[in-house]
Formats: C-alpha cells, structure tokens, sequence
C-alpha cells in the first residue's frame, strides 16, 4: 500500500513539475511575442511608397514585434506637426521637412534615420497629347505644382531652370491647389499641365483627360525625396525600435528590387483597391524605370545637400543645415 501511495505522489509531483515547466515556458513565449505600437503619419498613399506597403504586406514589421499603423496626413508641414505633437512617432514625408523644423529653432527637432525613395516621384501630365515633349512646351503655360516649399513643386522649379527656363516668369506654376485636390482641379478645367503621383497620372490617362509626357525623378537628380523622421528625443530613448523599423523597411526595398513588377502588384493590391493589378504593375514598372527606390536606406551626404540646392534655388532656405546634425546615426 505504502509503495502505490508513493507512486502515486510521484506522479503527482512529476506532473506538477510538468506544469510549472509548461506555464513558465508560454509565460516567456508570450513575452518573447509582445508588440511595440508605432503609428505613422504617412504623406500620402501612393505607389510611390510600395517598398513600405510591402512591408507591411510581407509582415516584416510584425517579424520584428512593430504593430505599424499609417494616418495618411496630406502635407509634408502636417506630418511634422504630427509627429511633434506627439500624435505620431515617426513622419514619412519628404526631408525638407527636417530642415524647415531645425531652422525653426524647435529643440526637440527631427531627424531623419531611414530613406524609402530617392527620385521624385511625380509625372507631368498634359492636357493635349504632345510628340517629343521637352519642357520648353511649358513655356507660357499653366502647370498645377503643389504648395510652395514642398519639395515636389521645388523639384519642379529646379528642373526648369536646368533646362534653362525661368519658373517665375517663363511659366506659370499654381500653387494655389492642395496635393489632395490636384487631379480633382486638372479633370475640372484647370491648367494646360499638372505635376502628378501616381496611380493619379495613371488614372488620369486611362480617362482621357490627359497624357503623362516625362518623368519628374529623371529630371532633378538623387535625393533623400522621402524618408522617415522622428523627434530627437524618440530616436535616443528607442534606438533598438528604430533599428527594427528600419531593418524592416529595408526588407521591403530588396523585395521591390529582386522581384519582377507584376510580384510586387500582387503583394501590394490589398493596399489599393480601388486600382487594377494590371494598372499597378504598369505604375511599378514606371517607378522602376526612373530608379525611384535606392537599394538601402542610407542616405549620402551628397544627396541631403542637393536637396538644400533645390531649396535655395527656390528661396525656400534660409540657412543650410550640416548633414551629421539632421541624419541619425551619421
């Protein structure tokens, strides 16, 4: 009798041993699986950005336990409100932002740790269908741009004048309609031309209402055109997230680059519903084609100060800021 008794307490002890094992073992599954939550306030929602969406497509934030969530905030000035508001963690908009903010005098400024494109990403639409278009066809006309000091509109303002035409007198360039509303503005009537992301421009063809005539990114050089920014104070209190964040977007531009346009359609569609797989193919190819994407995040110093000569060209710069102060881990 003693031994069954003694039996059966060891059993009874091995199987609590068992179940301490066990609930220790998912205690530290859980841990080792708990998520950090980083909300992005996103420029724009554009094929421009599909290293991004296919970042998050792929899950390579969730491989490195980021929960991303985008709010599309239209406007670079928006997007650094955001983000020193407190509202959001990081900005992805373009990188004069991070200059406008410095030169401001802010303390807690932003800094720049991550690239995702490196061209502009805009395409000049025409209203009339126009063999061998130079920009030389601008003269005298009208072109919807953007807003003054974003950087598509100086993009705009700097490719003029290498082509040796004055944007202030030889063209007129409206600066007067919002980013969002651009499209809307040229269906409506306005303007001879007008400077377009895509799947805009592509739409905009497909509908007859106009005909992309030359590339943007091929015309004003490399650039950091857009990039991820965060305040001072979030990048040296969060280096190892950053570090995820960043080692997950680079995932996201190796994919772009190894893989063939329709793959990459295919992987981003759930973020554009309302355009085609076909159209989307044909609007990655473009992208593709102007080398739109760098192959790593970095950023050289010789791109961030071309930026500052499109911004001094524009009378957008009061002073020009060192690379090291403005690009984190520089």
């Amino acid at each position: 009798m003693k031994k069954i008794i003694t039996y059966i307490i060891g059993i009874i002890i091995l199987l609590v041993i068992v179940l301490a094992i066990l609930f220790n073992f998912n205690n530290n599954d859980k841990k080792n699986t708990k998520t950090t939550a980083i909300t992005v306030a996103e420029v724009a929602h554009t094929i421009f950005y599909a290293p991004q969406y296919v970042a998050l497509e792929k899950g390579y934030f969730k491989d490195e336990g980021l929960d991303v969530k985008l709010s599309l905030t239209p406007g670079a000035d928006k997007v650094t409100a955001a983000v020193l508001s407190g509202d959001a963690d990081i900005g992805f908009s373009g990188s004069e932002a991070t200059v406008y903010v410095y030169n401001s005098g802010e303390k807690d400024y932003l800094r720049t740790f991550a690239q995702l494109t490196q061209k502009d990403g805009s395409f000049i639409v025409s209203r009339k269908k126009i063999e061998n278009f130079t920009l030389d066809d601008l003269k005298g006309k009208t072109i919807i741009g953007g807003r003054i000091g974003g950087m598509p509109e100086m993009m705009l303002e700097w490719a003029l004048r290498e082509a040796g035409i004055d944007p202030k007198n030889d063209v007129n360039i409206d600066t007067s309609v919002s980013f969002a509303a651009m499209s809307g503005a040229f269906i409506g009537g306005v303007g001879d031309f007008v400077s377009l992301f895509e799947p805009n421009a592509l739409e905009i063809e497909k509908q007859g209402y106009g005909y992309v005539v030359a590339s943007l990114g091929e015309l004003g050089g490399v650039i950091p055109y857009t990039s991820y920014s965060a305040r001072n104070s979030y990048l040296n209190d969060n280096p190892d997230v950053i570090k995820k964040f960043t080692k997950a977007i680079q995932k996201g531009l190796d994919f772009v680059h190894n893989n063939d346009s329709k793959t990459i359609a295919k992987v981003i569609l759930n973020q554009f519903p309302d355009t085609s797989l076909n159209n989307l193919e044909e609007v990655i190819t473009r992208y593709k084609n102007v080398d739109a994407w760098p192959k790593t995040t970095e950023f050289s110093e010789d791109s961030f100060n071309h930026m500052q000569d499109v911004m001094e060209k524009a009378e957008q710069l009061d002073k020009r800021v060192d690379y090291k102060d403005l690009s984190y881990g520089k």
